[in-house]
């Protein structure tokens, strides 16, 4: 630090402050995406809208512990984005038990109107977190985790948008599982990426 006279530290305040407005943003929007897609989910009995309402939930808890470790060492990042890996995983394990549900116990068609407004909403409220993440995407651990939430969540709304097509050209409830599987793959590699780079964090640390 020498030869900073007091401006590195100036502007580590400024980049943390810079960060922790941008996951409050993004924290409150996938809050409200959630609170959205779950009810549609349950008015629309599609398991791909409720996959995609874990994800948010799942993503407004990643952001609000990226939150808590701005300013932590890069272990304390490092085991955070390694917690946020088993967020991931455990959303991609409650999809797995919804599909099993409407496969073996209650096999309802979805309601294809709500899928499509539904969907349509989360994937401009993905994009948005996307544009305000993408900055921060290949720096540090914490908001690169974040950002990888938020991208797969692109891959997630446009997921629910092609499985209401293809409810409504068919009839048939097939096309939602099918997405919902899709993106229980997603969570699966997702939840891989962030724990590799936690791992490799933690070595560096």
């Amino acid at each position: 630090m020498v030869g900073c006279h007091g401006g590195c530290g100036v502007e580590a305040a400024r980049l943390q402050a810079c960060q922790r407005r941008v996951l409050h943003i993004v924290l409150w929007i996938n809050a409200a995406s959630f609170l959205l897609m779950v009810g549609a989910a349950f008015y629309a009995r599609s398991t791909s809208l409720l996959s995609g309402a874990l994800d948010s939930l799942g993503d407004a808890l990643t952001y609000a512990l990226s939150l808590a470790v701005v300013a932590s060492s890069l272990r304390a990042k490092a085991w955070v984005a390694m917690f946020k890996a088993a967020l991931i995983l455990g959303a991609a394990l409650a999809v797995a038990t919804a599909i099993g549900w409407r496969l073996f116990v209650d096999p309802a068609v979805p309601l294809f109107e709500a899928m499509g407004w539904a969907g349509a909403l989360n994937l401009a409220a993905n994009l948005a977190c996307v544009w305000l993440l993408r900055p921060w995407r290949d720096g540090d651990v914490n908001l690169a985790s974040a950002y990888e939430c938020a991208r797969n969540d692109i891959a997630d709304g446009l997921s629910v948008l092609l499985a209401g097509t293809l409810v409504w050209l068919t009839g048939r409830g097939w096309p939602d599982l099918v997405v919902a599987a899709l993106l229980l793959a997603v969570f699966l590699a997702s939840a891989w990426r962030v724990s590799r780079n936690a791992l490799g964090a933690l070595r560096a640390a």
